[in-house]
């Protein structure tokens, strides 16, 4: 226990021990100075002209569970999953008055034995009066607080309990219900996070917590009504019976017998790095009772990790998981919840485990069906690129060799970390291939692909969770076009336009290239005159390349690209799809080694293009291009009814 020492151990556990199987969840119980006072939840109310000292309640359907309710908590309607209802009625001490707004009177205070009865603790009554001493006291003078157990808290009760305390009703009783009492007045502004009263049975410690929901815990029972002044004091309505607390969390794990197992891993923590990130999983660092729990959230671990503590109906749990089999075990420096799972930090799971709880199987099973699942469970050290499941909604591809080889460039040889990673880097694959990092305003990708979630990081690798397939370079802007037969008349032009040796050497480009589609549908007096004008052409085809590279994960709502012309090129992203100067991209993302291009349909017209007049009779670097462009010869023959312009060119072509 040197790691875990008893004295530091302030903390909310969830420990449990079956067999050889760890089960703990412990947390911090830390005091927060500055925790946030308790705001009258009528203010919501009260701001919709409902008139004075009227309390919103939130009742759970089905149920006789209320929620005098905060702002927060009001607007979503549920509670662990459960829809609510919101009434409204008198805050404590107000009631109305005919033919008026709200509750504006102030009703008269009674003494604390009295108020008991207003506030729906009858029972409390009933058991005071069994004791000899204790109904004087709450009705003479003096200044208490009394935390009163509802009636229904008082029936929920196990006969044995019950029985223990009506058999000796001045001793076991009366001791029972001065642990409820504090011997001052105690209102909610003065209940603070981490806090203890000293309570009227022996200066007994009672454990209050304050959460940021606006729930408060008095020995994780929950506060139902507050402040209920009367003329000696003031009652809180808490919906269980509390009992003292006489162990610290490990007299506990030392005294019960569940914890065997638990008990051999604390002692042997201190020699084994590994077992103790796995114990300071189960440590939370904020103290957490299951009443306080309404809706999700995320608390921090001492590993550093975080768990997702949530709620559905009347279960808890963790990561989603109800495995929380005993709760609210009170400790004197803390809280143990039992659990019936090992909560395994990341850390010590292999890149397979970390995928298994992330929405990539359909990775993860192309990975193992090309045979490759054993650089996932090993130890090697990478950096798994693996797409959503959502990328293959039109089904999973086929593994075959070219699936195999995409599939070793999707990991990394190394353990990276995504806050580490910068624009430009390059990543060498277990493939051979060299990725690229680029960074934008709102995402960080590699090559085509952005990471779609928060890293994972394992023993001995990372999962980088993506939002596509990913698509390594396969050559230069030039052997990308020259490659597509949708580009022919393209790269004609760029050759006779003198541009092809820049998009062969190393750049950073991002080019949209008109398809041949693209310079047909151009009316045929203005592809003349733009064939026709070598420097024209090389100033129209410059404005389709941008000066730096833009993969379509990094376009926001609009992005303005400098091209290489001088005017800027309007990108834009909506519904998944990129738009250049409003007009559609046909295809994004093909990755060159010194770009990256897209297909268009068009053909884009700077704003302030001038194009020189010409005739109808085309210039020879005009007939040049055509000439390479061999296949639109072809297809014009078969499928495209020309223009009078483009049958004279293709005659001239023939000679």
């Amino acid at each position: 226990m040197d790691r875990l020492p008893a004295e530091r151990l302030k903390s909310t556990v969830e420990w449990g021990v079956d067999g050889m199987r760890l089960k703990m969840q412990v947390g911090w119980d830390q005091i927060t100075q500055d925790s946030k006072r308790i705001v009258k939840p009528r203010s919501c109310f009260e701001l919709g002209g409902g008139g004075p000292n009227v309390c919103a309640v939130q009742k759970l359907i089905g149920t006789n569970k209320k929620y005098f309710t905060n702002c927060k908590q009001w607007y979503q309607r549920k509670i662990c999953g459960k829809s609510t209802v919101i009434s409204y009625e008198c805050c404590p001490g107000y009631e109305k008055v005919p033919g008026e707004k709200g509750c504006p009177a102030a009703l008269p205070l009674s003494n604390l034995y009295e108020t008991l009865g207003v506030v729906g603790s009858t029972t409390t009554q009933l058991y005071t009066d069994r004791t000899e001493k204790l109904r004087p006291e709450m009705e003479g003078p003096g200044s208490f607080t009394i935390f009163a157990p509802s009636n229904e808290a008082w029936a929920s009760l196990s006969a044995e309990v019950l029985d223990s305390l009506v058999s000796n009703v001045n001793i076991e009783l009366l001791n029972a219900l001065r642990y409820h009492m504090v011997n001052r007045r105690v209102l909610t502004d003065e209940l603070k996070h981490g806090m203890a009263l000293t309570s009227m049975y022996q200066n007994s410690d009672i454990k209050i917590h304050h959460y940021p929901n606006g729930i408060v815990t008095v020995n994780c029972a929950r506060l139902l009504k507050a402040d209920h002044h009367a003329t000696n004091g003031v009652v809180h309505l808490i919906d269980r019976v509390i009992s003292t607390i006489s162990n610290n969390i490990q007299q506990i794990i030392e005294i019960e017998d569940t914890f065997e197992t638990l008990r051999a891993a604390v002692a042997a923590s201190g020699l084994n790095t590994l077992l103790e990130a796995l114990l300071k999983n189960h440590i939370m660092k904020s103290a957490m009772c299951a009443e306080a729990i309404v809706a999700g959230l995320s608390v921090e671990t001492l590993q550093g990790t975080t768990l997702d503590v949530g709620c559905s109906g009347d279960m808890l749990t963790i990561n989603g998981k109800a495995i929380i089999s005993n709760k609210d075990i009170l400790a004197t420096n803390g809280v143990i919840h039992y659990i019936d799972e090992l909560l395994i930090p990341d850390s010590a799971k292999t890149l397979l485990e970390l995928a298994a709880e992330s929405d990539v199987s359909i990775t993860i099973d192309l990975f193992k069906q090309a045979g490759l699942s054993t650089h996932l469970s090993g130890n090697e050290q990478l950096t798994l690129l693996a797409p959503l499941n959502s990328v293959f909604k039109d089904g999973s591809p086929r593994v075959d060799a070219r699936m195999k080889s995409l599939l070793r460039n999707h990991m990394v040889k190394d353990q990276l970390a995504s806050k580490y990673l910068y624009h430009g880097q390059t990543l060498d694959t277990l493939g051979g291939k060299k990725l690229r990092v680029f960074v934008y305003r709102n995402s960080l990708c590699i090559e085509n692909s952005c990471i779609a979630a928060h890293d994972k990081r394992g023993r001995y690798g990372t999962l980088f969770t993506m939002d596509r397939v990913l698509t390594p370079p396969m050559g230069t802007v030039m052997d990308v076009l020259k490659g597509d037969n949708r580009f022919r008349m393209l790269v004609a032009a760029i050759q006779s336009a003198g541009l092809t040796e820049m998009l062969n050497r190393e750049g950073v480009y991002t080019v949209f290239a008109p398809t041949d589609e693209a310079f047909q549908a151009m009316p045929p007096g203005e592809l003349n005159k733009l064939l026709g004008n070598a420097k024209e052409l090389a100033s129209i085809l410059k404005y389709h390349i941008g000066d730096e590279i833009l993969v379509s994960g990094g376009v926001e709502a609009l992005v303005r690209l400098k091209s290489l012309q001088g005017d800027k090129l309007e990108v834009s992203s909506k519904n998944n799809v990129v738009s250049v100067n409003k007009e559609p991209v046909a295809e994004a993302d093909i990755m060159a080694t010194n770009g990256v291009v897209y297909a268009i349909s068009s053909v884009l017209q700077p704003p302030a293009n001038r194009p020189q007049e010409r005739g109808d009779e085309l210039a020879d670097s005009a007939l040049e291009i055509f000439k390479q462009a061999s296949a639109f010869s072809r297809a014009a023959h078969t499928s495209v009814k020309l223009a009078p312009v483009y049958q004279r060119l293709l005659e001239r072509m023939k000679h």
